[in-house]
C-alpha cells in the first residue's frame, strides 16, 4: 500500500483503497460508525471520480499537444512551400529579363540596329 499511498506526483496523501481500509478506534464517545462509513464512502467515490478527471484530461492534453506538433509542421511545410514559390517566380523574373535582352539583341542583329 505504500506505493498507493502517494499518487499524482506527490500530490495526494490517499488512495480511494487507503480511504476504504481505514478504520477508527471507537471509544464510548465516539462518531456512529455508520455515518463515517457513508461520509467516508462518498470521499471514495470523490476520489476516483478525481482519478478519472484527470486520466481524461492528461489524454485531452496528449491529443492537443499531438494535433499542435502536426500543425506546427505544416504551418513549416506551408512557409517552404511559400518560400520556394517566391524563389521560382524571382527566377522566372530573372530569366524572363535575360530572355528580354537576348531577344533585344538579336532584334538589333537581325535588323542591322547593333549599337
Amino acid at each position: 500500500m505504500e506505493g498507493e499511498s502517494i499518487l499524482y506526483n506527490d500530490r495526494l496523501y490517499l488512495s480511494p483503497r487507503e480511504i476504504l481500509e481505514k478504520e477508527f478506534k471507537i471509544d464510548a464517545q465516539g462518531y456512529r460508525p455508520q455515518e463515517v462509513d457513508k461520509f467516508l464512502d462518498m470521499v471514495i467515490r470523490d476520489y476516483t471520480e478525481y482519478g478519472n478527471i484527470i486520466k481524461k484530461l492528461e489524454q485531452d492534453i496528449k491529443d492537443l499537444t499531438d494535433d499542435n506538433i502536426k500543425l506546427k509542421k505544416e504551418i513549416r511545410r506551408l512557409q517552404d512551400e511559400v518560400t520556394t514559390a517566391g524563389s521560382q517566380n524571382s527566377n522566372r523574373s530573372i530569366n524572363n529579363v535575360d530572355l528580354l535582352k537576348r531577344i533585344s539583341q538579336l532584334e538589333k542583329i537581325v535588323y542591322g540596329n547593333n549599337e
